[in-house]
């Protein structure tokens, strides 16, 4: 199977779309999914990127893409990139198109002096979980993501989060 990975431009921003609503649907997380086609553009390519993306593409089609930014750790003393989205469409999995993604995200943490790359999986999610140890990743049992949003978030910024 021939495909090649390359960083988006903003032409690739529907099909991205596209792609990341398929992967809330295979998460079953479309009852949250409330993002837009316009705000990620913006985040893509906008006056001030947020994120930056990899798009795969199989005979000219884009079939899988990472979504990624940078972070920094306190205690390593470097950035690191974080990874928001990998999603690999099912008719392309199997095909080298996930590690190929991951490999050239590494290289990529690598170029730019990175301490770290990392990103979450979710507990439920066993054949991600086994695909990226075997990539040689490390999923740490004692960490949890903390999450502010919506009404939550909104009583913590003006002052009447619970005490």
């Amino acid at each position: 199977m021939a495909f090649t990975i390359r960083a988006a431009t903003p032409h690739d921003t529907g099909a991205i779309f596209a792609l990341t609503y398929e992967l809330a649907e295979y998460e079953s997380l479309t009852h949250v999914f409330v993002a837009t086609e316009a705000g990620l553009q913006e985040a893509l390519f906008g006056a001030r990127p947020a994120i930056e993306a990899l798009v795969a593409e199989n005979e000219g089609r884009i079939v899988g893409y990472a979504l990624f930014f940078h972070n920094y750790s306190s205690f390593v003393g470097k950035r690191g990139l974080y990874l928001e989205d990998v999603y690999v469409q099912p008719a392309e999995r199997g095909t080298g198109l996930g590690s190929a993604l991951l490999q050239r995200l590494a290289a990529l943490a690598v170029e730019r002096q990175c301490g770290r790359f990392e990103w979450t999986v979710l507990d439920w999610n066993q054949p991600a979980i086994s695909f990226y140890e075997k990539m040689g990743a490390t999923v740490l049992p004692d960490w949890r993501v903390v999450r502010l949003t919506g009404a939550a978030l909104e009583r913590l910024a003006a002052g009447s989060g619970a005490a």
